[in-house]
């Protein structure tokens, strides 16, 4: 009987992974590239790496750490879960030789509402961790609107250009460390809870900035 959690399992699999790799955090180092001789900077032309920005900063590390806290919790909640409806599967199927076939059928039966609700339990708990990540990094975006213009207009820069899709450029011309900087001069943390879709509650409290 407990292979009817194998094809629910999977669910809390991809949950233990859904905020760590989407984090929006720097990417990973790439390896050591040889030294390129560059080019004067361009008056005007700035570079910003977003991505970079998010992950360098205080609050987008500390979102990132908040993230993983609330998928590990949530994955224990499942995990736990998951594992009582195994052993009770398996306890029934210890009892095949002395129940009746009838009887068998209906606890089976049983069984599989249990881990069919089991199953939208950990969907619903992947889709409230996607929900809760999606806010979080939306507050951030806002937060860095300031800090970019101020980045923008100290460099003098005439244009800013998504440094994700430019391969190289002079680092002269890259803002994303000054960004940082007055993001972190603006915002350290964001004190969230896991977002609830099964009972969202008029006036929720919003995302609490905190600057300590």
């Amino acid at each position: 009987m407990s292979k009817f959690l194998s094809a629910a399992a999977s669910s809390v699999v991809a949950l233990a992974i859904a905020t760590s790799a989407s984090a929006q955090t720097a990417p990973a180092a790439a390896p050591a590239a040889p030294a390129i001789t560059h080019g004067p900077a361009l008056p005007g032309v700035c570079i910003l790496s977003t991505p970079g920005a998010v992950g360098g900063s205080q609050v987008g590390k500390a979102v990132n750490a908040r993230l993983q806290t609330i998928a590990q919790q949530v994955e224990a909640e499942l995990r736990g879960e998951r594992t009582a409806l195994e052993n009770e599967g398996k306890a029934l199927d210890a009892k095949k030789a002395t129940t009746a076939q009838d009887a068998l059928e209906q606890q089976a039966a049983a069984l599989q509402v249990k881990a069919n609700a089991w199953q939208r339990k950990a969907q619903l708990r992947q889709r409230e961790v996607e929900a809760t990540e999606q806010k979080a990094m939306s507050r951030i975006y806002q937060e860095m609107d300031t800090p970019i213009k101020q980045a923008y207009q100290a460099a003098k820069c005439s244009i800013l250009v998504d440094r994700e899709g430019v391969l190289l450029a002079n680092p002269a011309m890259d803002i994303t460390p000054a960004v940082v900087t007055a993001l972190d001069a603006r915002i350290k943390t964001l004190t969230f809870d896991r977002e609830r879709l099964d009972q969202q509650l008029p006036g929720a409290a919003a995302l609490q900035p905190s600057n300590k």
